[in-house]
């Protein structure tokens, strides 16, 4: 892991694919644009492909979904990455179309200051073998099937968010958010994530070990 710089991080992340959950995505991602206005932050949409990414699983489901377009594909990437943002959603469960994205975590996280991921997306990091020995947590409706696939990992089943290192992990969906201005406030400052968290009208959950929704276990 490269060693953490005193300035804050520039070059931020996120990987797309087929069926991630729209809100994993695009409630940090607003922090971030936010953010923005009074820090530097440069914003790379990473995928296997520069096709635009569905949140639908598939194409021909008649679910509604939106599509994101990527500025990066696996294979151009930005080297110089210093956080990465993995959200979860059903594609998680795809477990053949996404080794590609397991294996670009692989290899980029010991060149990432960060990496964070919400809901299922820690389903990835643990197939990339990761979060080995790390304090972990993700979706909680998702729970049993998460964990059946790295039993090296030490879960929390009770936590909205958890840090262990440089790896931020976030239970289901909305939790996101939390832990991305829990991340901002880290990094930036308190006052910079209350002022963000203000604009929004959000009303913050601070607390990482209060998780309203670990009965769902």
């Amino acid at each position: 892991m490269s060693p953490v710089a005193d300035s804050p991080p520039v070059k931020y992340g996120i990987l797309l694919f087929p069926g991630f959950q729209a809100l994993d995505a695009f409630g940090p991602i607003d922090i971030l644009n936010m953010l923005s206005q009074t820090a530097p932050v440069h914003f790379s949409i990473i995928a296997a492909t520069l096709e635009p990414v569905s949140t639908k699983v598939k194409p021909t489901s008649p679910t509604v979904g939106q599509s994101v377009v990527p500025t990066h594909s696996l294979d151009n990437a930005p080297e110089d990455l210093e956080v990465l943002l993995v959200p979860g959603g059903g594609g998680t469960r795809q477990l053949e179309s996404t080794e590609p994205l397991v294996a670009f975590l692989r290899a980029t996280y010991p060149k990432l200051r960060y990496l964070l991921t919400v809901c299922t997306g820690s389903s990835l990091a643990a197939r990339a073998g990761l979060l080995e020995g790390k304090k972990a947590t993700t979706n909680k409706l998702a729970y049993k099937w998460v964990v059946s696939l790295d039993d090296k990992v030490d879960w929390v089943a009770k936590a909205r968010w958890v840090t262990d290192g440089n790896i931020w992990t976030s239970s289901g969906i909305s939790a996101g958010i939390d832990m991305m201005y829990a991340f901002v406030s880290e990094i930036y400052g308190p006052d910079v994530a209350g002022d963000i968290a203000r604009r929004s009208e959000y009303i913050r959950n601070t607390d990482s070990a209060d998780d309203p929704f670990a009965s769902l276990v």
